[in-house]
């Protein structure tokens, strides 16, 4: 293993140890849950917008895999003070880019968990399209 992907290893074990943006807003302005049945990784997010529409608070609870729990804590950092438009339409590399190493096609999937439940409380929420992507995942349940 490379230095560089130890380093990547230890700051997912910090994610997933000590979560950014963890937690539930009371009375968010939307809301989604997410559950990967096949491995039973599960998340919620909260969202809070400003009045222009930038994601005022964003919060996850949930449990799962280090992967998924670490991908989402990841992502809270990633959005908060972006607008639900450009978060909406955020590729899944720029989350993949930000775990920073190689996964298997079922880790793909716990690590996409957050992003996709996010794009579901946007959708909700603010009306976002839900990326064509997300539509092979019928493995997800999503809502």
């Amino acid at each position: 293993m490379s230095e560089f992907d130890q380093l990547y290893r230890e700051v997912i074990l910090d994610h997933y140890k000590n979560p950014r943006g963890h937690g539930v807003i009371e009375g968010a302005d939307a809301e989604a849950d997410g559950q990967n049945p096949l491995c039973g990784d599960e998340v919620s997010i909260y969202v809070s917008f400003g009045e222009d529409d930038t994601i005022e608070d964003v919060k996850f609870s949930g449990r799962g895999c280090a992967i998924s729990q670490a991908s989402t804590s990841m992502l809270m950092e990633m959005v908060k003070g972006r607008s639900a438009h450009e978060v909406a339409t955020m590729s899944k590399d720029d989350l993949l880019e930000e775990v920073g190493i190689p996964l298997t096609p079922i880790r793909l999937k716990c690590a996409l968990l957050g992003l996709w439940t996010l794009k579901v409380a946007l959708h909700k929420g603010k009306g976002t399209p839900l990326p064509e992507e997300a539509a092979g995942l019928d493995d997800l349940s999503l809502n």
